[in-house]
């Protein structure tokens, strides 16, 4: 079973990684796929920081054909790979769905989300680059990622707020999330290094325009680098 789970994690980490290349680009909800349509909607961080993904495609897929060659039969590795192997395996379509549905892509992403955040819970504490990296750099960018499509979704079927109330809603959300699973995965600054990476993105889109979003996305930055800190100080003052 062990290694059976390597080769299913491979394949669906290929189609996941083919995804883009077979799909229509996602570039946000369009204005016909929401009531109220949400152009350039202030929860979403600046264009060019989605090239995250470049890096996150390419980790995984480096992860996954080391497991194949060195790791098929570590049992260390299967807890997490069963995680991760689902969401990419709900990521593979994700593309497609959310140039078809905003109430389906913020679903999906958030089942997108929660299996790659298992994944990198249960990953082991050795063969840190070769798998719990790229797992927590995809996981921290997913965390954004599925409340900038929930803030989205919301605001453009007017649901309690409008897209500057999603904004803070959708931030805040993730952010909570971010320092929850941090907390629990302190081995694994990568993941709020990716978030960080995203409320970033949210500044730059904003900038003085929105200054209550940025400042919001700033204090995210703050929390998350200070937990980053903590832990980084924590062997010193021990030692």
């Amino acid at each position: 079973m062990t290694r059976t789970l390597a080769y299913i994690t491979a394949f669906f980490t290929v189609t996941f990684g083919l995804a883009p290349f077979v799909t229509e680009p996602f570039m946000g909800f369009r204005a016909d796929q929401l009531p109220i349509p949400q152009i350039d909607p202030p929860v979403q961080p600046a264009g060019y920081a989605f090239s995250i993904w470049g890096v996150i495609y390419t980790w995984l897929i480096v992860s996954a054909v080391f497991g194949l060659w060195k790791r098929r039969n570590d049992t260390t590795w299967s807890a997490a790979r069963v995680a991760l192997a689902i969401s990419l395996a709900l990521g593979t379509p994700w593309l497609a769905i959310a140039n078809t549905s905003a109430i389906w892509a913020t679903v999906v992403i958030m089942a997108m989300a929660a299996s790659a955040i298992a994944a990198l819970v249960l990953s082991p504490k050795t063969d840190r680059w070769w798998l719990q990296t790229p797992i927590a750099l995809y996981a921290g960018w997913l965390t954004a990622a599925s409340f900038v499509s929930l803030g989205s979704m919301a605001a453009g079927y007017g649901i309690f707020f409008g897209s500057l109330g999603w904004a803070y809603t959708g931030i805040a959300g993730a952010l909570l999330v971010a320092l929850a699973v941090q907390t629990r995965v302190p081995r694994a600054p990568e993941y709020g290094a990716a978030v960080i990476w995203a409320l970033v993105g949210i500044i730059v889109a904003n900038g003085m325009t929105n200054a209550l979003v940025s400042g919001l996305a700033a204090t995210g930055i703050a929390l998350i680098a200070a937990t980053l800190l903590r832990r980084m100080l924590k062997p010193i003052a021990t030692a």
